[in-house]
């Protein structure tokens, strides 16, 4: 018997790659005969058995048409939802479907944006009703489309996982007739007894992790079972994710709140300026819960080339959680947001909301609080409207309503007046242009608090007959011709903008997104692979080892796998000496009958 020693060899018996553990190789060069055609018929059979349920994957019904009747048709299509070309493809959908609901405006979230859009765009504007674009994750193809996913996903999985626990609970197959013809193989002789051989080989595969054990005159391992666990983790993940997108949607709520210091606010929806929430969420959904801003500190960068961006920016507050909570303080900054319950209370936005005092002719206090006001560039220059709405009377008796058009500058510079020169409040300055008349808030149109509308106002005229402006500083006043009263500047507050989210299931869809990550990295970079090991006795009384490997796809891991336990296993059963060559006599030659001797 000729020694065959390969490492690394293809299935069609191609020339090996490698080396075996006693650094020999070479080929048997027998032709081969019409037995041996069958035998290898049979082999390839065995190859197949020996390869099968790798992988839990479905076989592909796409290539068999449909049968026939009602039942045939009910079956062809749930083959193809449940295949994973078609998951695919609606993922693919639902992301394409996303992308509108991103561009285009969207009811469910700035209806002011909406009807700017229809304003805009009249003709384009009724197609997008038609094709739903102005409520796309709400519309009836998105749906569809989210829910075939769903149904797709689960058809997927549940057939899999099955088939995954009956290879769990099965044992490695045997080993194929011809190991010669495994992709990765190696063989030696030895002059260890085949028991011994098998029992070593056991012990090794079972401590490298292998599931092994004897079967017949080989031992047959198998490993890399987490590749396929990560496929069905990637695939229960996503699901996950998508379940906890969709709760995410339809119960979530976002609103905004301007909070000067010292004031308060509480969790309900008559205390937001803006609110806006999911399709399922119900104002007894809300966190119960208040707070209120103590203080808000922003410092500032005061040279170099980053001169006024903000060092620290943070709003300490003092909250309460239900009707009867203990009081607790926490500093809110930037992406550190406070956690209550479901809800997050961000920090996004900072000002400043002078304090002002206005009297009428007669000295009444008619308006006194403050008054906050719009940023408008980075070093916080401001702009916004004092509106005094009742208990005013002109100097003639007469009930008016009074308007401040306020511009603020917390860093006041001589000959930049438009202008801050630094976010801080290094130089305070308020600049007035007073005026009287109607403010329209009877007119039921809904107006800005920070915008005037100057249809029914009249302006206060200077001495000169010119517009009355004037710059105040803290402890300044302005005083309104004919005796029409005054407005103090008193000093200045700070305000804090706060975004209070009620996202559910949020939770749910990072740990979905962490499994999907590393459930897809395990099926990429495990694979799953046999090793079997076959020691029986030769002719002439001498062990002979044969070792092959099988993956699931090619790979060079699985003969330099192979080649490592042959290694070890080759130092405990060691190689034997090869036996002697036979000498044949020289066949004698017989000449034909009638030819010449």
């Amino acid at each position: 018997m000729s020694k065959t020693t390969t490492t690394g060899k293809s299935p069609t018996g191609e020339s090996p790659t490698g080396e075996s553990p006693t650094g020999t190789t070479s080929t048997d060069g027998e032709p081969s005969t019409t037995g041996e055609a069958t035998s290898v018929a049979s082999d390839d059979q065995g190859l197949g058995a020996a390869g099968s349920q790798l992988s839990t994957a479905p076989v592909d019904s796409l290539a068999g048409g449909p049968g026939l009747g009602l039942v045939g048709w009910v079956r062809w299509f749930w083959r193809q939802l449940t295949s994973m070309r078609v998951a695919l493809l609606l993922l693919l959908l639902l992301a394409l479907g996303a992308i509108p609901g991103s561009l285009i405006p969207q009811s469910g979230t700035d209806a002011t944006k909406v009807a700017d859009f229809r304003q805009a765009h009249p003709t384009l504007a009724p197609v997008y009703d038609r094709l739903g674009l102005f409520h796309v994750y709400s519309s009836a193809w998105f749906s569809a489309v989210y829910i075939l996913l769903f149904v797709s996903l689960i058809g997927c999985i549940v057939p899999r996982t099955w088939q995954f626990v009956g290879q769990l609970r099965s044992r490695p197959p045997g080993a194929p007739r011809r190991l010669t013809r495994l992709p990765a193989y190696t063989t030696w002789r030895t002059e260890a007894e085949p028991e011994q051989v098998r029992e070593a080989a056991l012990a090794l595969l079972k401590k490298r992790r292998f599931r092994a054990h004897l079967a017949g005159d080989a031992v047959a391992a198998e490993k890399g079972y987490l590749r396929e666990v990560g496929n069905l983790a990637f695939h229960v993940a996503l699901i996950v994710m998508l379940v906890a997108f969709a709760w995410g949607q339809l119960y979530k709520s976002e609103g905004n709140k301007l909070v000067v210091e010292g004031d308060g606010f509480s969790n309900t929806l008559t205390q937001y300026d803006d609110f806006k929430s999911g399709t399922l969420f119900g104002s007894d959904d809300l966190t119960p819960f208040s707070f209120s801003l103590d203080k808000f500190t922003g410092t500032y960068e005061t040279s170099g080339p980053n001169k006024g961006t903000p060092r620290t920016y943070q709003a300490a507050l003092t909250y309460s959680v239900g009707a009867y909570g203990k009081d607790k303080k926490d500093v809110v900054k930037v992406n550190h947001p406070l956690e209550i319950g479901d809800s997050k209370v961000y920090l996004t936005a900072h000002g400043y909301a002078p304090v002002v005092t206005v009297r009428d002719g007669k000295g009444k206090v008619v308006y006194s609080d403050a008054v906050p006001l719009l940023p408008l560039d980075s070093n916080v220059t401001s702009s916004g409207v004092v509106k005094v709405y009742d208990g005013y009377k002109n100097a003639e008796g007469v009930s008016e309503q009074l308007a401040f058009q306020a511009s603020f500058l917390p860093s006041y510079v001589k000959g930049m007046e438009t202008a801050s020169s630094f976010p801080a409040l290094l130089n305070p300055v308020l600049n007035l242009v007073p005026y009287h008349g109607d403010l329209g808030v009877n007119s039921g149109i809904p107006q800005s608090v920070y915008q005037l509308d100057k249809t029914h106002m009249k302006e206060f005229k200077d001495a000169k007959g010119a517009q009355l402006r004037e710059n105040l500083k803290p402890g300044e006043t302005l005083t309104l011709p004919g005796g029409a009263g005054s407005l103090t500047y008193e000093g200045t507050k700070q305000w804090a903008n706060f975004q209070v989210t009620q996202q559910p299931a949020s939770g749910w869809a990072l740990a979905g997104a962490l499994a999907a990550i590393f459930g897809l990295a395990a099926s990429l970079f495990i694979q799953r692979r046999r090793v079997w090991v076959r020691a029986v006795k030769d002719a002439d009384g001498v062990t002979v080892v044969e070792m092959a490997g099988l993956g699931r796809s090619e790979s060079a891991k699985v003969p330099e796998e192979l080649g490592d336990l042959a290694g070890t296993l080759y130092d405990q059963a060691p190689g034997a000496p090869e036996p002697a060559p036979t000498d044949s006599p020289e066949p004698e030659v017989v000449p034909a009958e009638g030819s010449e001797k």
